[in-house]
């Protein structure tokens, strides 16, 4: 019985990872055993940074508001607090949009939340 050998499968396999490798630097794109570990360390980057990025963003809406807040003489955990007291549920994205976009608007919001918090 003849071997087997690896043939179409193998340099599909091959040729797929080395696809995924595209663009990277030095031999991690061009040598396959190089370039199959750098795939599964971006898979891994990848997957972690999906996270990271959700928290990143909220830090930055977070930032936002408490520059637009001090503008307003408030500080941002007592302009979230009287916010909820109001009864007003804005998101911090939405929110970090307002203090960037549209002042008077985040003005009058940050005015509520002071009466709210009297």
């Amino acid at each position: 019985m003849p071997r087997v050998k690896g043939g179409t499968v193998t340099r599909k396999r091959r040729n797929r990872v080395l696809k995924l490798a595209k663009g990277y630097y030095g031999s991690k794109h061009a040598l396959f055993k190089t370039a199959k570990q750098q795939v599964m360390k971006s898979g891994q980057y990848a997957y972690r940074d999906r996270r990271q990025k959700k928290r990143e963003f909220r830090k930055l809406w977070i930032a936002r508001i408490n520059a637009a807040a001090r503008m307003n003489d408030i500080s941002y955990s007592r302009l979230m607090h009287g916010l909820k007291l109001a009864g007003i549920e804005v998101n911090r994205k939405m929110l970090a949009d307002l203090a960037v976009n549209d002042e008077k608007g985040f003005a009058s919001l940050a005015d509520q939340a002071k009466s709210a918090l009297k």
